[in-house]
């Protein structure tokens, strides 16, 4: 058997394989069984059908992805497809909005003194600390009818005389924007925090604009934190149904809000299955194209102006 040294004593390849395995199966593990395997049961789950009573009939069919489709017992219906596609509307709107509040105000912060700095990052992430629950019935208190921005508003004239901001598709934006935020502050942060200004004050010695500054000198270098951003703002953001349930009401359903309640209230688990199996499938595209486009994207800018 051959044989080599490594970090000062004889082994073998063979050893160091075994090692590595040992090292690496209890993380493996934990992946299997509270990843791999609940997400193959939801697979599963996902193709059998509603029995009586709300059991499950383990007679499996592509019934619930018709349905997810728009084809029911009585035809064609686009409320299904409407929620999938607001769904991905809000969750868009969401990353964009959290996107263009965080850029500037982690370079704001990286600009501050050292103590600032660490009291405003703790600033940004003691609101995570807090229940989701609660933040969001404090959204319903201020955008409520007699809350002092709505009444503020109708003074000048966004708000009817009888209109409030809550239940709506405006306080459900708000209260994720306000529940994501934190989560593209952080990478952005990380990114600024390192950013090599040399680079920068290079392209402004050779009379860069400010646009192409900012895109061959500071987006190349910050590409890492806005994939991050966009990775821990949408992804969360397409399963949502906590704030869309408090601050939307009945009027603003997402795709989190129909798997909720298919394994709550209507008690169709294979369908609440196969809602999430999509909204499973969904994310992962859109992690695909994102990881592509950042990808082409960092070549790009990384080319000479």
């Amino acid at each position: 058997m051959a044989t080599e040294v490594h970090e000062g004593r004889v082994t073998s390849r063979a050893s160091m394989r075994l090692v590595g395995a040992l090292l690496g199966f209890p993380g493996l593990g934990w992946l299997l069984a509270f990843l791999v395997l609940p997400v193959g049961g939801l697979a599963v789950l996902a193709f059998a059908r509603r029995g009586a009573y709300g059991s499950v009939d383990w007679t499996f069919s592509l019934e619930n992805l018709r349905r997810i489709a728009g084809w029911g017992l009585f035809g064609w219906s686009s409320d299904h497809l409407e929620i999938l596609l607001r769904s991905g509307v809000f969750a868009v709107v969401t990353t964009i909005a959290c996107l263009a509040l965080a850029l500037p105000m982690a370079f704001w912060i990286c600009d501050r003194g050292r103590t600032a700095r660490l009291a405003l990052m703790a600033l940004v992430t003691v609101p995570s600390c807090i229940n989701l629950v609660v933040r969001t019935y404090a959204w319903m208190l201020l955008l409520g009818a007699q809350s002092p921005p709505v009444r503020l508003a109708r003074w000048i004239g966004v708000l009817g005389a009888e209109q409030a901001m809550y239940p709506g598709w405006t306080a459900v934006l708000l209260g994720m924007v306000s529940c994501m935020l934190p989560f593209a502050i952080l990478p952005l942060y990380a990114s600024a925090e390192r950013l090599d200004w040399s680079i920068v004050e290079a392209a402004r010695d050779l009379h860069a604009g400010a646009w192409r500054t900012f895109r061959h000198g500071v987006l190349p270098q910050i590409v890492p934190g806005l994939v991050a951003a966009v990775v821990l703002t949408a992804i969360p953001s397409l399963g949502m149904f906590v704030v869309s349930d408090l601050l939307g009401g009945s009027r603003t359903m997402l795709v989190g809000n129909l798997v909720q309640q298919q394994f709550g209230s209507a008690s169709d688990w294979p369908f609440g299955a196969m809602a999430g199996l999509v909204l499973i499938a969904g994310s992962l595209v859109s992690l695909w194209i994102l990881l592509r486009h950042a990808g082409s994207s960092s070549r790009d800018t990384g080319k000479a102006p």
